[in-house]
């Protein structure tokens, strides 16, 4: 009976879920700091990024594709998209809401995904979306308020989170095997690493 516990014990510690914890080396920037989840799009050199800089962090890898996804949202308010940077896994249906009084449109010219939602009021019904259909990033605008900028990073996984200011993050629930780890910065800018998960807790710094 005694051995028989222990074959139990071993079984479940072989197929533990791993997490992975780490740090992202994030671009310096002397800005002045944007409210926590408030991140603004900014472009230097034809290069996208976020100010103050974050990261978003997933595992590459073949994984079993989910019979349906959670809806998110972009709303456009105070003529910005808020949130400015959304990751979301392919096949994600995400709505523009716009709770500003006045119109807003939304398009994108990328190539991961072209559209172009028109404009729209705040009181129309339905509310403007589209489904990301494809792994890439794509860049959001408007085509009535130039200023206004929005990242939505498509990922071809479920395991993915943005990190903090600080470059902190943690990745949970991770099953076993044999993956890439990436992470993205800007539009110009994903680093990778290998990593084999085993159960337990993995340390990964970028670089």
């Amino acid at each position: 009976m005694k051995s028989f516990i222990i074959l139990i014990i071993t079984a479940t510690l072989a197929h533990a879920d791993t997490t992975i914890e780490g740090h992202v080396e994030l671009p310096k920037t002397k800005s002045a700091p944007v409210m926590a989840k408030r991140y603004e799009i900014v472009t230097k050199g034809g290069v996208l990024s976020t100010n103050p800089p974050i990261a978003i962090i997933y595992l590459e890898g073949s994984f079993a594709k989910p019979a349906s996804l959670p809806m998110r949202k972009i709303i456009q308010k105070d003529f910005t998209f808020q949130p400015s940077l959304l990751a979301v896994q392919t096949g994600t249906k995400v709505e523009f809401p716009n709770q500003d009084d006045t119109y807003h449109n939304v398009f994108s010219f990328s190539p991961a995904k072209r559209f172009d939602l028109g404009r729209h009021r705040p009181e129309d019904d339905p509310v403007p979306s589209e489904v990301f259909d494809k792994a890439g990033m794509i860049t959001l605008r408007c085509d009535i308020h130039e200023h206004m900028r929005g990242i939505v990073l498509v990922v071809d996984t479920p395991h993915f989170v943005i990190s903090g200011t600080d470059g902190n993050f943690k990745l949970s629930g991770l099953p076993a095997g044999t993956y890439k780890l990436k992470a993205w910065i800007d539009s110009r800018t994903t680093l990778e690493k290998p990593v084999t998960l085993t159960g337990g807790t993995l340390k990964v710094n970028f670089p």
